[in-house]
């Protein structure tokens, strides 16, 4: 019997594995690869207040209003009893230079690190933390991670391109996750209380939100549903539609009109500039509806809701928002019609 449920499972695994495979040579690939370079990113510091910083690419400032897609941003907190991070970004180059420019402002222990995603740019620094360090992840994003880690990195490899350390990743396992429609409070000490959010589905069901209040300045790490400011839209290729444009509402209704932002990929911004992400899913969304209550099919659907008032120059618009962002919408809103 033993030796029956080691083959059943064994065999489930190649099933599994073998689709994931198909799945990514089924996907549509964005018009350059990689999207952005690991090898040539320069990680810039960004002093939001005393002992809160951002960390994004050096070219976010002039390239994000261009649609040059960005590489991932970062932040770190310090509070008197040391440092709450924000991602472990892509590589060890990357996290490399992200330690330095910790180390330039504070010699005090990584206390926490916090995951915005599953995906790996967020995330496959994470073996390079000191062994002490607390990691904190979304629920699902841990449990996801511990069964799939070689096929996102083999995802991660097709998007950003094959050497650019990806491949030397290791999986570690979170600490404290965080459950849906739940968060965690941390006292830094010195005013400075960090509120870490799961709302569920805001991109992917890997999502967490950190939001930092305090006396002087309320800031918020909206990592991947908050992309960066116009011209990008969403990136909606995990499969859900319906579910993150509530959600994307219930964070962008939360958060006051002076908090500072720090998207997932784009220069650092406030609620004005995260407003196009919520247009942009609102008009999607009644334009999705009313191709499906005229009974469109998907590819119908795809040749009417066009939205070209959105396309302002975004380099990966049309692969996202034809390939991913339409399909997506449509799906849902047809299942969710027929409830």
């Amino acid at each position: 019997m033993k030796n029956y449920k080691s083959i059943l499972i064994a065999i489930i695994f190649s099933v599994a594995f073998f689709s994931t495979q198909n799945t990514y040579a089924q996907m549509p690939m964005p018009p350059e690869v990689p999207i952005w370079d690991a090898n040539k990113v320069t990680l810039q510091l960004h002093k939001i207040s005393d002992n809160v910083y951002a960390v994004s690419p050096s070219t976010t400032e002039t390239e994000t209003t261009k649609g040059i897609p960005q590489a991932t941003s970062a932040g770190f907190i310090v509070g008197d009893k040391g440092v709450l991070l924000i991602e472990t970004m892509l590589s060890k180059r990357l996290y490399d230079q992200l330690y330095k420019l910790i180390r330039s402002v504070t010699q005090k222990p990584i206390v926490y690190a916090v995951n915005t995603s599953d995906h790996g740019d967020h995330c496959f620094g994470n073996y390079l933390l000191p062994k002490e360090t607390i990691l904190i992840q979304n629920e699902f994003c841990k449990e996801n991670l511990s069964k799939n880690y070689d096929g996102i990195k083999q995802f991660m490899i097709m998007l950003f391109g094959a050497g650019r350390g990806i491949e030397e990743s290791v999986y570690r396992p979170a600490d404290i996750t965080i459950a849906i429609n739940q968060s965690l409070k941390l006292d830094l000490g010195g005013g400075k209380i960090v509120e870490i959010i799961n709302v569920g589905t805001a991109q992917s069901p890997a999502d967490l939100f950190v939001y930092l209040k305090s006396a002087k300045e309320n800031v918020l790490w909206a990592g991947n549903p908050f992309i960066a400011e116009s011209p990008t839209i969403p990136w909606l290729f995990d499969g859900y539609f319906l579910e993150p444009v509530n959600n994307l509402n219930k964070i962008y209704n939360m958060i006051g009109d002076n908090d500072i932002v720090v998207p997932g990929h784009g220069r650092i911004t406030n609620k004005k500039g995260i407003k196009y992400t919520i247009d942009y899913v609102e008009v999607l969304k009644t334009n999705v509806e009313s191709a499906v209550k005229k009974g469109l099919t998907l590819e119908e659907t795809k040749a009417t809701v066009t939205m070209k008032e959105f396309n302002k120059g975004y380099e990966l618009f049309n692969w996202l928002h034809f390939n991913f962002n339409v399909p997506n919408a449509y799906k849902d809103i047809k299942q969710n019609s027929t409830k």
